[in-house]
């Protein structure tokens, strides 16, 4: 797949609510191909940051510019979320709905449904109630729902937060085949065995503002700043 949305540069953009900045100003830019791992202590602004840039949360300054208008971009993205949102529906009719909303007919999001839900391992769940699913199977079921509609860039927030050894397995392989069909991905994580299996560059958050951007071998290896040091070595960052 290639993106029509990259480079997406940020210019002093900052988010703030009720008058606290929760990330930036933040001065960067991201290519179009790979995974991108957001980490940093608790509290560091991940979450505003993804939300920022799908533009969930408002900027308050600065700049986002993508390559092609806005609008555009947004409609080729996709956000899944900690705490995955089930419609109160089964998981066929969790699957098909961005499909349907997109106009796509009822035979044919259901047939993509049914491949999707094989390729996340919840083939034979379909007819099931999606609120009763574990956590990750519910997690599945989100990615399938995102990764249906084919979006150029999908946004994740901790999407292995409290899960179990084989789910997170289950979770990377997905991930990793989206990545390996073109889809550009964005995701936070406190897992830092993760981060490194995963992560083709790492941008490290610090009280809201990025303070490393590098190849994910770079950074892991030799961080450019004395808190990027201390953060990999499990020390408590103030």
């Amino acid at each position: 797949m290639v993106s029509t949305m990259f480079p997406l540069t940020l210019t002093g953009a900052r988010s703030a609510r009720a008058g606290k900045t929760l990330v930036g100003p933040v001065d960067l830019t991201l290519g179009g191909q790979g995974v991108t791992v957001v980490i940093g202590p608790n509290g560091a602004g991940k979450t505003s940051f993804l939300r920022m840039l799908h533009g969930a949360a408002r900027l308050s300054s600065g700049r986002i510019d993508w390559a092609c208008p806005t609008p555009e971009a947004q409609q080729k993205q996709g956000f899944v979320f900690q705490r995955p949102v089930m419609l109160r529906r089964s998981v066929l009719e969790n699957i098909i709905y961005p499909l349907r909303i997109k106009g796509v007919s009822r035979t044919e999001a259901t047939r993509r449904a049914h491949e999707w839900a094989e390729r996340v391992g919840l083939g034979d769940m379909l007819g099931r109630a999606a609120p009763v699913l574990s956590g990750g199977e519910q997690q599945k079921l989100a990615l399938a729902r995102a990764l249906i509609s084919s979006p150029e860039l999908l946004f994740l927030d901790e999407p292995c937060a409290a899960l179990d050894g084989r789910a997170m397995i289950d979770i990377e392989k997905i991930l990793t085949d989206a990545r390996a069909g073109g889809t550009r991905l964005i995701m936070s994580t406190h897992d830092m065995g993760q981060a490194r299996r995963l992560a083709d560059e790492v941008i490290f958050l610090v009280h809201g503002q990025a303070l490393e951007h590098a190849p994910a071998a770079q950074f892991f290896q030799s961080p450019a700043t004395a808190q990027g040091r201390a953060f990999l070595n499990g020390d408590i960052i103030a």
